[in-house]
Formats: C-alpha cells, sequence, structure tokens
C-alpha cells in the first residue's frame, strides 16, 4: 500500500512540474510518396567541386554525411549540372561554384536556327567524385536528383551564364529550348550509361522567378524564367528528350522557387500541359510563409513535395554558443516537416566554408567559421590538414537524419518538435528542442496510439565540440502506459525513439 501511494505521489508532482505537454496523432501525418519519407540530403553544389580533386577529403567527407553508421546517413543528393561558362570570363570569386559545363566547341546555324556541340566528359570530375563514394556508401538508400542552375552560356542571351544583362529577363535564347532540354537528357543518359548513376529525378530550373540572376556576377550560375509559358516550355521540351532517350520514367520536378509563396504561384501559372507533366513540387523555404497552403495544392494536385533547398547563418538559444547555430537549423527543420510535411528535406550545402593557405584556381577561401556565431553549411573543408571539421551544428543535423529513416512517416508536432512513425519496426521518433537557457520537463500523450512499449531511447546533442554531447547515448526512460516524461536539458536537442508502437 506504502508503495502505490508513493507512486501516486511521484506521478501527482511529475504531472504537477510539467512545463509542456505534447500529444501526437498519426493523423497529423504526411501524405505524400505514399507516406513514406524519403530521407534528408544536401546540394552538390558547389562544395563538392571544390575538395573532389582529393580522394583523402572526398571519402571523407562520404563517410561523414552519407554513412549511415558512421556519419548522418543522408539519403539525397541533388548533383548539379553545369551550364558551363564562356572560358573567357573570371567573374566569379568563389573558390568553390564555378562548375563545369560538359559542353564545348559550340556552333550555331543562324539559318536553321539550330545548335551543336561536343562533350567533354572529363570535366566536373570533382564533383562527380565525391558523388560516386557517396552513393557507394549506402547504394539502397540513396536518391540522386540532378538540377539545373543555368543553360550552357552559349545558348544564353547574355552570353554569360551567371544570368541576363537585366536581372529581371529570360536568359534562355528562345530558339534554345530544345538544345536545352537535350544537354540535360544527353548528361543524364551519359551519367546512367557509363557511371551507373540513375537520376531518380531532374530540374531544369533553380530559383527562377527572382531578380537574383545578373550577368557577370562574382558568385554562381543563375537563369530567370518567367512563370508562365517560359517555365512550361522548357518541362514540356525535357520530357520530349527524356522520353526519346528512354528515360520515361524519370520525374521532373518543378520549380525550385526561392520563396514557399513564390512556389505556389509559380505551380499555377503552369500550362495544364507542363503541370501533368510535374510529378513532384521542389521549393526551398527562405522565403514566405504559406506551407499549410503548398502543401493543400501538392495533396490536391496529386503531386509529391520535397522541401529541396535552404540553410542561414543565423541563431537561436539562450546564450547557447556552440549551439546556437545548430538550434537554429533544429527549428528550421521542425517547422518545415511540421508545416509541409515533406517526402525529403534538403539543406542547400553541408560545406560552405574552406582553408586553405594555397586558395583554389587563383581564388582564395573563406577560411574557419566562428563556431560561436551563426555560418551556413555544417562542417568546414580543411585542406591543408585534408580533414572534415565537424561542428554542433552537424552534430544537430544528425538528430534527424541518423534516426528519422527512409520509409517512416512524417507526423506535425508543435513549433520545438516533430515525429516520425517507422510502421515495420513499430517504432516512433520524436525529435525536440529546448532553446531556453534552464531544463524543462516535457509529457509526451501517446494515447492516440493503440500500445506502447516499455523502453524509450534517448539520444542528445548540447554543448561545445570539445566537451559537449554529440548524439550521447542517455539512460533509458520508462514510459508511463500510453505516455512518458522527459527533462530536456537547456540549449539541446533530443531525440526519442519509443519501442514497442502500434497504431
Amino acid at each position: 500500500m506504502k508503495v502505490q501511494y508513493l507512486l501516486l505521489l511521484y506521478l501527482i508532482v511529475s504531472i504537477n512540474a510539467v512545463d509542456q505537454t505534447i500529444t501526437i496523432s498519426i493523423n497529423n501525418a504526411s501524405k505524400f510518396n505514399g507516406g513514406r519519407f524519403e530521407g534528408f540530403g544536401t546540394s552538390f553544389c558547389w562544395w563538392p567541386n571544390r575538395l573532389g580533386y582529393s580522394d583523402v577529403l572526398a571519402e571523407k567527407a562520404a563517410t561523414a554525411f552519407y554513412d549511415k553508421n558512421n556519419g548522418l546517413g543522408l539519403t539525397i543528393i541533388r548533383y548539379n549540372i553545369g551550364g558551363g561558362d564562356d572560358p573567357t570570363h573570371d567573374h566569379i570569386t568563389r573558390t568553390d561554384s564555378k562548375v563545369p559545363g560538359y559542353a564545348v566547341n559550340p556552333n550555331y546555324d543562324s539559318s536553321s536556327k539550330s545548335y551543336t556541340w561536343d562533350y567533354d566528359w572529363t570535366k566536373d570530375f570533382n564533383q562527380r567524385n565525391v558523388l560516386l563514394k557517396s552513393v557507394a556508401k549506402n547504394k539502397e538508400e540513396i536518391i540522386v536528383e540532378a538540377f539545373s542552375n543555368s543553360p550552357p552560356y552559349f545558348m544564353t542571351n547574355s552570353g554569360c551564364s551567371s544570368g541576363a544583362i537585366f536581372a529581371w529577363n529570360d536568359n534562355l535564347k528562345s530558339d534554345a529550348y530544345e538544345a536545352f532540354a537535350q544537354y540535360l537528357a544527353d548528361v543524364s543518359e551519359h551519367f546512367y550509361n557509363n557511371w551507373g548513376i540513375l537520376f531518380q529525378s531532374i530540374s531544369p530550373m533553380n530559383e527562377p522567378y527572382t531578380s537574383y540572376w545578373g550577368a557577370y556576377s562574382n558568385k554562381q550560375e543563375g537563369c530567370h524564367f518567367d512563370q508562365g509559358n517560359s517555365q512550361s516550355k522548357i518541362i514540356i521540351e525535357l520530357k520530349k528528350k527524356l522520353e526519346e532517350k528512354g528515360f520515361s520514367d524519370m520525374q521532373i520536378s518543378a520549380t525550385d522557387e526561392t520563396s514557399i509563396d513564390t512556389q505556389i504561384t509559380s505551380y499555377y501559372r503552369l500550362t495544364s500541359e507542363a503541370r501533368n507533366i510535374v510529378t513532384r513540387i521542389d521549393t526551398h523555404t527562405y522565403g514566405g510563409s504559406n506551407r499549410y497552403e503548398l502543401r493543400e495544392l501538392a495533396e490536391t494536385e496529386g503531386k509529391n513535395l520535397w522541401m529541396s533547398e535552404v540553410d542561414g547563418g543565423d541563431v537561436q538559444g539562450t546564450k547557447a554558443g556552440e549551439m546556437g547555430a545548430g538550434l537554429w537549423l533544429a527549428q528550421r527543420i521542425i517547422l518545415d516537416l511540421n508545416g509541409l510535411r515533406p517526402s525529403s528535406w534538403i539543406l542547400w550545402q553541408v560545406i560552405d566554408n574552406h582553408i586553405s593557405k594555397d586558395g583554389y584556381d587563383g581564388k582564395q577561401d573563406s577560411g574557419m567559421v566562428d563556431l560561436n556565431n551563426g555560418y551556413w553549411g555544417v562542417a568546414v573543408a580543411d585542406h591543408d590538414n585534408q580533414e572534415i571539421i565537424l561542428t554542433q551544428k552537424y552534430y544537430v543535423f544528425g538528430q534527424f537524419s541518423r534516426y528519422i529513416r527512409p520509409g517512416y512517416t512524417i507526423i506535425s508536432c508543435t513549433d520545438n518538435s516533430v515525429a516520425a512513425y517507422d510502421n515495420e519496426g513499430k517504432k516512433l521518433v520524436i525529435v525536440i528542442t529546448n532553446t531556453a537557457g534552464t531544463d524543462k520537463t516535457v509529457d509526451f500523450n501517446l494515447s492516440n496510439f493503440s500500445k506502447v512499449g516499455n523502453n524509450v531511447r534517448v539520444i542528445r546533442t548540447s554543448g561545445s565540440v570539445s566537451d559537449g554531447e554529440k548524439w550521447a547515448e542517455l539512460e533509458p526512460i520508462a514510459p508511463y502506459g500510453n505516455g512518458f516524461n522527459a527533462v530536456l536539458k537547456s540549449n539541446s536537442v533530443t531525440t526519442y525513439i519509443v519501442d514497442g508502437v502500434e497504431e
């Protein structure tokens, strides 16, 4: 009797001490891709172009990002098919973003308005080297999407793959849509026939309806496509060229706008023919706020949905130090997964900074990041010592990518948590942040599930790289029936894995 009384007293005290209650329901599950998550990933533009010259760095990067036992276990690669700039141009000042194109020796017949060119398949070795090493880490699960920032320079109005003379103007020549589609289809065919890489999908545009892309930019390739006819035309032409090569099952995604709200209007303004071709909507989430509306649009149209690019140099937390950048990333992942419920979430690029005393291609690298402030990417490449420097932002990313795996179902939760259900393994994964400067207690209500097992694994990242927690496995928690209480450490990201969960 005394034991029962003490247990009841413990429960009363625990309930009264709860700072937050989170109820998780399978009714808030993603419907995309049959409810099966495809994974987390990163763009291969531009960091592999910078470090792929080194087999040592390429192998270490492949392990750090794509090995599911020893790294992040990412499963999505967005390979950048470079357009390639005029060989006489030298305006890009970054060491990583001058991506080579495969087309050489171009010729234009003005009478027939036709383009011809040769191919140099030795180009873009660096990016391809990292790609092949990464795919080898997990051939069963890794998906490769190809995307383009710009057509080859000789197909553009400005003669420059960085954009148009006036950045709000289309830069693909009006008679070059078929040629550009042919280029993308030829590259896709060569990758499959010669390197064994079959692109699951291809996106012919990147942030097309913006004024970002001006000729002679010091940053990168880019190409404006107006909403409506321009965007529709390249989708239609690409579909024709892929079918001619027997790639009728290769998905065409669209339109990778920088803003969620712009993505909605760009999709609506596609022609009906182009919309019927598109099998998946790719969106970036740098701007806009209408996540629910975009999710509803994709569901109504019967399209899959990816969050295909975002990152930022911000921080969150309360005097969080090295966890500040990681907490920002965690909150962004949670916001996107809860609002969009996409079947994939993709970071812009995992490495944005490089350390090298010599620089590269006559340019200087940006150097080491300030770990106590915001920065892009989750790791830094040290070329002088042939090392990949991992940050707390990297380990925070792994709190999601290592434990929410392909085939799981994303479940929306609260503004500081997201869940995923593994129907085969009967597991529920919850990732939650605490951005406060003090610990807090959370009650996880799992009463919407018919059964909950007897064990909850606890994995946490907090503190600094040198002396903090990095995927630290803590003491497991015993649930109380259909739920459990947990204490969230200040400025931390924690993953809970609940065994024996049934709908």
